[in-house]
C-alpha cells in the first residue's frame, strides 16, 4: 500500500467516526429535549421549571463520565483495564 492509499485510508476511518458520534450525539441531544418536554406537558405546567444549578452540574459530570469512558475505549482499542 502506498502512503497516499495510507493517509486515504486513515481520513476515511476518521471521518467515518466523527460522522457517526455526532449523529449519535444529535439523536440523543433530540431524544433528551422531546422527554423532557414530554414530562413537562404531562405535568400539566405550561412552561418548563428552570433546571437547578446543582441538577445541571450533576448532568455535566455524568456527561463527562460517559465522555471519558468512550475516550477509554479508543485509547485501549476497546480493552477493559481490568
Amino acid at each position: 500500500m502506498t502512503n497516499e492509499q495510507s493517509q486515504i485510508q486513515e481520513s476515511n476511518w476518521k471521518s467515518s467516526t466523527l460522522l457517526v458520534g455526532g449523529l449519535t450525539g444529535l439523536v440523543v441531544g433530540l431524544l433528551a429535549a422531546y422527554l423532557y418536554v414530554r414530562a413537562a406537558e404531562e405535568n400539566g405546567d405550561p412552561a418548563p421549571k428552570k433546571i437547578k444549578t446543582m441538577d445541571m452540574m450533576g448532568l455535566a459530570v455524568t456527561l463527562l463520565s460517559i465522555v471519558r469512558q468512550i475516550t477509554d475505549l479508543g485509547a485501549n482499542g476497546g480493552k477493559s483495564k481490568k
